[in-house]
């Protein structure tokens, strides 16, 4: 059904599944055969926005559970049954897709195959690893704003991951290393406080 499909058209879906609640197999369902790539860019949409814990401790540890799962070279992602029966309101999922639709159809324009050696299974698994240095970093982001360039970073390497375009996945770690780096300010300025008191 989505095999030629754009990112845009997946989520436009994904936000149009009826029902007040879309439980996590449900979402599943509509990622189908692009699971994992699409699965980043889901993860990383509600950290496009200001958001409170714990909200980005929830998607940066299930961020975390993909990228191992893409690390060990797994087909289509594992998730927990209790997890795959957890729900999220569709209105959310609705306004965290029409935040994120405009731009991902800018990007989608000019967005196509290249870079395509960053689509190898050695390549995607070193990618998890990455993702998975991202997901930490959602961690321990500042509350409230500081999870968005790692939102904007994780959602980039997952439309380029999709889209089988390297450059908006370099483009994405470049924007990514701008987020550790603050949630690295972060947890340093939290150390020295606490030496400080101390």
């Amino acid at each position: 059904m989505f095999s030629n499909a754009r990112t845009s058209q997946i989520l436009l879906a994904l936000a149009s599944q009826p029902g007040e609640r879309l439980t996590v197999r449900e979402i599943m369902a509509v990622l189908q055969d692009r699971a994992f790539a699409l699965l980043i860019v889901l993860l990383g949409l509600p950290n496009c926005l200001p958001m409170p814990p714990p909200i980005p401790l929830v998607c940066g540890l299930l961020l975390a559970l993909v990228a191992i799962q893409i690390i060990f070279g797994r087909d289509a992602p594992w998730l927990p049954r209790q997890l795959l029966n957890r729900s999220v309101a569709r209105t959310d999922v609705e306004r965290a897709v029409g935040r994120a639709i405009p731009v991902f159809r800018r990007l989608e324009r000019f967005s196509r195959p290249r870079m395509t050696f960053l689509d190898t299974p050695l390549t995607m698994r070193l990618m998890g690893a990455v993702i998975l240095v991202l997901a930490l970093g959602l961690l321990f982001a500042p509350p409230f704003v500081g999870q968005i360039p790692l939102g904007l970073a994780v959602c980039l390497v997952g439309l380029g991951l999709v889209e089988r375009d390297g450059l908006v996945v370099v483009g994405g770690l470049i924007l990514g290393s701008i987020g550790l780096t603050l949630s690295l300010g972060f947890v340093y300025a939290i150390f020295t406080g606490i030496e400080t008191l101390i």
